[in-house]
């Protein structure tokens, strides 16, 4: 078993910690929300609004649960 200050330390020196500020990443992110702004941006009329009627009944249905 790891004592705590040893894993306290090996967890700061993965994560890039120390004295100052760490940079954090949102790549994932970001990548997400582009991929699906991509996406919406190129489907059909006919199929944005299936997905839109889709959404609406969902949340309808959601509201009723």
């Amino acid at each position: 078993m790891l004592e705590y200050g040893k894993t306290a330390g090996e967890t700061v020196e993965r994560t890039g910690g120390g004295g100052g500020g760490g940079s954090i990443e949102f790549g994932g992110g970001t990548d997400f929300v582009a991929d699906v702004i991509q996406r919406v941006s190129s489907m059909p009329p006919e199929q944005l609004l299936v997905a839109g009627l889709l959404i609406l009944v969902g949340v309808v249905v959601l509201k009723r649960a």
